[in-house]
C-alpha cells in the first residue's frame, strides 16, 4: 500500500465516509432530531429552576411549582424515551453502516489480483474486516451525533446564559480557544500512537492465524514453546504501542479535565462576585451555574468522544487503503466468448514476480517464451523446480499479468476477454486442495453452483469418490471441517477433481495433482484424472515423469527457457536433460 494512496486518501476521506450514510439517512436525520429534542430539554430545565426559585417559592405559589414539577417529570419522561432511540437506533446506524462497509471490503477483496494477496498476511487483512470496523461503526453512530449534540448545547447555553448576563458570559467562552488551541496541539500525537496501535493489532492477528493455520507443524516438530515466543514478542509490540496511546489520551485527558475545572471554578467565582454586587440574584446564579454544567457537559463529551473519533478515523483511512488498491484489469470492451476450443499460444511471453522490497529487485521466471498447445492436445511441463511450470499455469487463467507479448486462446488476447469468461473455460487440480468449510455436497458444487444432486453425484462418480461418500453417516451432507481436515489427502483431491467434471471445461490444467499422494492413492486418482483430461487441452505439471509418459506432447524447462521438447519416446533418444531426470526418478523409485 503505496504512501502516495496514503496522502491522497485524507482530502477525500470525509467525502467517502459521509457516503456510507445515503442508503441509512432517513434513520440517521431522525437520530439527530431526537438529540436536538434532548439537547432542547436539557436547555429548558435551568429556566424552570430559576423561575421555581424567583417567583414561585418566595409568592408561596404551591400550585404552579406543582404545575412546573410535573412539566418536569414528563420532560424526563420524554428524555428517557429520546435516550432509548439514540441508543438503540443510533447503534443501529452505526451497525448497518459497519455492514455495508465490510460488505464492500469483502468484495472488493474477490476482485483483488493474486498479487495483493502475495504481498499481504491474511491477519492483518482480518484486522482491517473486525477490528477496524467496529472502531469505524463506533465513529459512525457517536460521531455526528455527539459533535451535533454538542454544538447545539454550546450555542444554547451560551444563548441562555448571555441572556443572564452577557459578561459573565464571555468570561467563561473565553477558556474555548484556549482548549481548541490545546487539543489541535495534542492531536497529532494521539493520530500518530493509534495509527501504530493498529499496525501491531494487525500483526498479533497475523501471528495467530499463522499459530492455528500451522499448528500441527508446530506439534509434529515440537516448537510449540518457539511459537509461544514468537507470539509473546508481537504481544509485548502489542502492549507497548497501546500503553503509549493510552500515555497521549491521557495527557489529552488531564489537560482537557483541568482546564474545565477551572472553567468551573472562574465560573462560580465570577458569578459568586456578580451575585454579591447585585448584578444578578439568586434565582439567575442557580440557572448560570446550571447552564456551566451544561456548557461543560459537551466539552467533556467532545474529549470523551476523541478517542473513538482517533480509533474510527484511523480504522476508516486503514480501509480506505484496501478499497484503493487496484482492482484485477478488465477489458474496457471485452471480447465476446463462449466455450472456447482451447488453442492456446504464449508468444513471447516475458514475466518477473515483483517484490514489494525495492532493494530486493524481481525475480524473472519466464523471458522471450513462445509456445503452441493444440486444442485437445496433452502437454505435460517438466524441469527443475523454479523453471517457471506453475507460474506457466497462472498466467493462462490471467492470475498475474505478463510484461511483454501476448498470450491467447483461439486466437483471442486473454487480456481482450473478461476474467469471468477466461477463468469458467478453465478447470485447475492443484497439488493443495483447498476444501471450504462445509458439506461435500457443497464442495463439489464449487464447479457448477447451478448444479442439481444428480449432477453432483454424477462428478462424485466420474473422479471416483462416489462409493466412499455413500460409507459416510451423513453422505453428501458430511461435513468436511476447516480446510478438509477431516478427510484424507486422497479424498480432497478427488472431491476437486470432482469440481472439474461439474465444471467441464475445455481446458484443464493439472499442476502436481498427484505428488502429495502415496502411490496406491495416485494410480487410483490417475484414473480419475485420464477420464478427466479425455477430449480438453490439458497442460500437466509433474515431478514424477512416468505420470507424465503418456503425453502427446513433453516440454522440458528450465530457468533459461524450453530446454527440449518431443513425445517420451523422442526425448529419452534425445540423451538430454529428460532422460537423465527420468532415468534419475527410474533408479530412485
Amino acid at each position: 500500500m503505496s504512501g502516495q494512496k496514503n496522502k491522497k486518501a485524507p482530502q477525500h476521506l470525509l467525502k467517502h465516509f459521509i457516503s456510507y450514510y445515503k442508503p441509512h439517512r432517513v434513520l440517521f436525520y431522525t437520530d439527530l432530531f431526537c438529540a436536538l429534542l434532548l439537547a432542547a430539554a436539557d436547555l429548558v430545565m435551568p429556566m424552570i429552576a430559576k423561575n421555581i426559585i424567583n417567583i414561585y417559592v418566595p409568592d408561596r405559589n404551591l400550585r404552579l411549582m406543582l404545575i412546573w414539577a410535573a412539566v418536569l417529570t414528563a420532560i424526563y419522561l420524554a428524555k428517557a424515551g429520546l435516550n432509548f432511540f439514540l441508543q438503540y437506533w443510533g447503534h443501529v446506524v452505526g451497525v448497518r453502516i459497519q455492514g455495508d462497509m465490510r460488505m464492500d471490503i469483502f468484495r472488493h477483496l474477490q476482485r483483488l489480483p493474486f498479487k495483493f494477496f502475495d504481498e499481504t498476511r491474511t491477519g492483518s487483512i482480518m484486522s482491517r474486516i473486525v477490528n477496524d470496523l467496529q472502531d469505524i461503526a463506533e465513529l459512525s453512530h457517536h460521531g455526528p451525533e455527539d459533535i451535533f449534540l454538542s454544538v447545539v448545547m454550546l450555542i444554547g447555553s451560551f444563548v441562555m446564559l448571555a441572556r443572564i448576563n452577557l459578561a459573565l458570559t464571555c468570561i467563561i467562552f473565553a477558556f474555548i480557544p484556549v482548549i481548541a488551541v490545546l487539543a489541535i496541539v495534542l492531536r497529532k500525537e494521539l493520530r500518530e500512537t493509534y495509527r501504530i496501535t493498529r499496525e501491531q493489532i494487525a500483526e498479533v492477528n497475523a501471528g495467530v492465524e499463522t499459530a492455528i493455520s500451522g499448528i500441527r507443524v508446530s506439534k509434529a516438530y515440537t516448537t510449540e514453546e518457539h511459537e509461544i515466543d514468537k507470539f509473546r514478542r508481537t504481544n509485548e509490540n502489542f502492549k507497548k504501542a497501546r500503553a503509549r496511546s493510552y500515555k497521549a489520551m491521557g495527557k489529552f485527558g488531564s489537560s482537557m479535565g483541568f482546564f474545565q475545572d477551572l472553567m468551573y471554578l472562574v465560573g462560580i467565582l465570577a458569578g459568586g462576585m456578580f451575585l454579591y454586587n447585585g448584578k444578578i440574584n439568586a434565582g439567575e446564579f442557580t440557572a448560570y451555574l446550571l447552564y456551566i454544567s451544561m456548557f461543560l457537559k459537551p466539552v467533556q463529551k467532545m474529549v470523551n468522544i476523541f478517542e473513538t473519533i482517533q480509533n474510527g478515523m484511523t480504522g476508516f483511512i486503514r480501509f480506505r487503503e484496501i478499497m484503493e488498491e487496484a482492482e484485477e484489469m478488465e477489458p474496457e470492451e471485452p471480447a465476446k466468448v463462449g466455450t472456447l476450443a482451447g488453442d492456446i499460444a504464449f508468444d513471447h511471453v516475458d514475466f518477473e514476480y515483483h517484490n514489494t522490497d525495492e532493494t530486493d529487485g524481481a525475480d524473472k521466471v519466464i523471458h522471450d517464451m513462445s509456445l503452441m498447445i493444440p486444442k485437445g492436445r496433452k502437454v505435460a511441463l517438466v524441469g527443475p523446480s523454479g523453471a517457471g511450470k506453475t507460474t506457466i499455469c497462472h498466467l493462462l487463467p490471467r492470475f498475474y499479468e505478463i510484461d511483454a507479448g501476448k498470450i491467447t486462446i483461439d486466437g483471442i488476447d486473454i487480456r481482450s476477454m473478461a476474467s469471468y469468461d477466461l477463468r469458467r473455460n478453465i478447470g485447475m487440480v492443484a497439488q493443495d486442495v483447498f476444501l471450504f468449510d462445509g458439506t461435500i455436497r457443497e464442495n463439489i458444487a464449487y464447479g457448477n453452483l447451478e448444479a442439481t444432486d444428480e449432477e453432483i453425484i454424477e462428478a462424485a462418480k466420474k473422479a471416483n469418490i462416489h462409493d466412499y461418500i455413500m460409507t459416510m453417516e451423513n453422505g453428501y451432507d458430511t461435513q468436511v471441517g476447516e480446510r478438509g481436515v477431516r478427510l484424507s489427502g486422497g479424498q480432497k483431491q478427488r472431491i476437486s477433481i470432482a469440481r472439474v467434471f461439474l465444471k467441464n471445461p475445455s481446458i484443464l490444467i493439472l499442476d502436481e495433482a498427484t505428488s502429495a499422494l502415496d502411490n496406491a492413492t495416485e494410480m487410483l486418482i490417475q484414473e480419475s484424472l485420464e477420464e478427466l483430461s479425455r477430449g480438453r487441452t490439458c497442460i500437466i505439471v509433474a515431478h514424477r515423469l512416468s505420470t507424465v509418459k503418456n503425453a502427446d506432447e513433453i516440454i522440458v524447462l528450465t530457468k533459461d527457457g524450453i530446454e527440449e521438447r518431443g513425445t517420451h519416446e523422442e526425448l529419452m533418444k534425445n540423451s538430454g536433460l529428460y532422460k537423465e531426470l527420468y532415468e534419475y526418478q527410474f533408479r530412485t523409485e
